[in-house]
């Protein structure tokens, strides 16, 4: 599957899909006890392939009046990648099912917490493809 099949694949609504904004509170709920504990919402984006390997940002982006630097951000590719909320093995399983056959996904994994704006924090996610 050439890059330009990939890239037409991984819609807004696609993304929306495959992380609900609602994911957010879930995992708040299931950490803290109230979602509102939060300090940050996680989109998910897609970010590209080089036909080898598909990225994704799980984007945070800090809620009104909360202090997303003081939430620890640094830890979260190790939380993030265990934690059943936010599922990142499912997702994967998620995305190889919108492949459909055309590319199947491999192994996987979460980098560093990069921090963009002050508001907003990534943490990469990077697909290998079988080949």
């Amino acid at each position: 599957m050439n890059s330009k099949t990939i890239d037409a694949l991984f819609t807004p609504e696609t993304l929306q899909q495959l992380f609900p904004k609602e994911r957010s509170d879930d995992f708040f709920d299931a950490l803290f006890g109230d979602a509102d504990e939060g300090a940050y919402d996680i989109e998910l984006a897609y970010t590209g392939t080089n036909g080898k390997s598909i990225t994704f940002e799980l984007r945070l982006h800090e809620r009104p009046g909360r202090c997303l630097v003081c939430s620890l951000t640094q830890g979260l590719p190790q939380v993030f990648a265990r934690h059943p909320v936010i599922n990142v093995a499912g997702l994967v399983e998620d995305v190889d099912k919108i492949l459909a056959g055309e590319a199947s996904c491999g192994e996987w994994s979460l980098g560093r917490t990069e921090q963009r704006k002050k508001n907003l924090h990534i943490i990469p996610l990077t697909i290998h493809l079988k080949s």
